[in-house]
């Protein structure tokens, strides 16, 4: 597991590198364009750094990609299999739990695809996303509670759910036992200057 997330972490640092040296910027201009410290960028480009979904998302969205980007490469096919177990994890909870980018589409209109295991007290917050962005979830396991700016919603086993993630939003478990929900999040227009103040997470 220790090597996956290695190999990740040197595969998202080359793209980034990749991108902002073909655009001409220095590290100060894209930290700056991102909101991302200098160490930080020049931590991730090196491969040495385990960043957050949000720092991946600044970076990604400074650039004028969507996150798919930065964690696989361009492709040309019209299908693409991800075989179980070799989903991207970009996030990683406390106890064990994670977020797993399985499936994407290509921008301008991007569509992820992610499998999410929160273990019991483990909680992802998130800031708004792009405005227009929407988001669809189902539990397949377990007991979670969604909060979309300020108002909590409680889910069982067999709920889905569709709510605007261009709204601060987060996820909990709720109970003693593991959750785990899949997530599809629809983002429009990925590259073009955002219309909103709104800054992810």
């Amino acid at each position: 597991m220790e090597d996956e997330a290695t190999t990740l972490a040197h595969a998202i640092g080359a793209r980034v590198r990749h991108e902002r040296t073909t655009r001409g910027w220095t590290l100060d201009q894209l930290s700056a364009a991102a909101g991302v410290s200098r160490r930080m960028l020049v931590n991730v480009e090196q491969g040495e750094a385990n960043p957050s979904v949000g720092t991946l998302l600044r970076l990604a969205e400074s650039l004028g990609l969507g996150l798919p980007a930065l964690v696989e490469p361009p492709r040309t096919q019209t299908t693409r299999i991800t075989r179980n177990g070799d989903g991207a994890v970009l996030w990683r909870g406390a106890s064990g739990g994670s977020g797993v980018l399985v499936s994407v589409t290509q921008h301008p209109d991007v569509i992820e695809l992610w499998e999410w295991r929160l273990e019991p007290g483990e909680r992802h917050a998130s800031e708004a996303h792009r405005d227009g962005t929407r988001e669809l979830l189902h539990v397949h396991e377990g007991r979670l509670t969604v909060e979309v700016e300020g108002a909590t919603l409680d889910l069982n086993t067999g709920d889905s759910l569709a709510f605007h993630g261009d709204l601060p939003h987060a996820y909990a478990t709720t109970g003693s036992s593991p959750t785990r929900f899949s997530l599809a999040v629809y983002e429009p227009r990925v590259g073009e200057p955002r219309r909103t103040e709104h800054h992810r997470a």
